[in-house]
């Protein structure tokens, strides 16, 4: 990893509003309260610049206006909601609308929050005919029925058999219903980590239909590297390579920037970003900002201290 002394610029177009906050989600599972403790910590702390929203399903949104309503905080807080609904398909739809409208009558009545996202994972698909398109169109429908079509809205489809065959179509639907799209880079079991040609492909084709996307889990680290139990995972700073680089390569050249382990191949100074030889411009980054929106994680220290570790960002600023 190398950086200028100049690089403020880069840095801030690469890394403002970066961090999601998910600490109420394992693997740091914190109860309700203390999780809005530590986002109102990192909120007034030396690096706000880079913490996003506060992430909480929608199913405990009325968990976090009690704790929100004792502690007053002088400004509202910015959530992003989980629509969290039922894992039967056929009780999906019901529940999803259940959770869209009580999103929006807190959205209305609760000033110590604003609801700046919405987040969900589509049903997995019961047939082999079936398609993401009518849930995708749904899904938008709800939301515009509860008032939320104003929100930005990131959507998830389940990894299995069917993600890679469903991802073209599933991402021109996204684009079509202006909707974002959501890729879960990690979980428990080593299998439910993507491989670098599944997010390769993800980048190239969100970029290709001009869908936002968010990340979420298992970007624990910057840069990727194994796990405890020997599994490769993804780095937060590789994805954000990937959507920067992306509109000037190749898909395997996508996945060469992911499986990319040496810290010391990215590079920010005052003129941008680059990963090994290919560079790009501080507007480039800010363009790949507006693709790669975020992604979400259950600690805001861990990657500033990884940053500051591979000495792109001081420990007080």
């Amino acid at each position: 990893m190398s950086t200028s002394t100049n690089a403020g610029t880069s840095l801030q177009a690469a890394f403002r509003a970066f961090i999601d906050y998910a600490g109420v989600f394992p693997p740091a599972t914190l109860a309700m309260e203390p999780a809005v403790d530590e986002y109102l910590v990192a909120r007034d702390g030396p690096h706000a610049w880079m913490l996003g929203r506060f992430i909480a399903p929608a199913s405990r949104l009325d968990e976090l206006v009690t704790v929100l309503r004792r502690k007053d905080p002088a400004e509202p807080i910015a959530v992003s909601a989980i629509v969290d609904s039922a894992s039967d398909p056929r009780r999906w739809f019901g529940t999803a609308q259940e959770r869209l409208a009580a999103v929006a009558l807190i959205r209305s009545t609760v000033p110590q929050l604003t609801i700046e996202a919405l987040e969900t994972r589509l049903p997995v698909l019961t047939t082999k005919r079936d398609s993401y398109d009518a849930s995708i169109g749904q899904f938008a429908a709800m939301a515009g029925q509860a008032g939320l079509r104003d929100v930005p809205i990131y959507v998830e489809l389940p990894y299995d058999e069917r993600w890679h065959e469903a991802l073209p179509a599933a991402m021109g639907a996204l684009a079509r219903a202006r909707l974002g799209a959501k890729l879960r880079c990690g979980g428990p079991e080593p299998q439910s980590i993507p491989s670098v040609a599944d997010v390769a492909a993800f980048v190239a084709t969100a970029t290709s239909e001009g869908v936002p996307y968010k990340a979420t889990a298992g970007l624990h680290h910057p840069v990727r590297h194994l796990r405890e139990d020997g599994a490769a995972a993804h780095g937060f700073l590789n994805l954000l390579a990937a959507a920067a680089l992306a509109p000037d390569l190749d898909r395997s050249m996508l996945e060469q920037v992911l499986a990319e382990e040496a810290p010391e191949a990215f590079e920010f100074d005052e003129r941008g970003f680059a990963w090994r030889d290919v560079r790009v411009d501080v507007a480039a980054i800010a363009r790949a900002r507006e693709r790669l929106v975020g992604y979400g994680s259950c600690s805001f220290n861990e990657p500033i201290d990884d940053l500051v570790a591979l000495r792109l960002l001081r420990s007080n600023a």
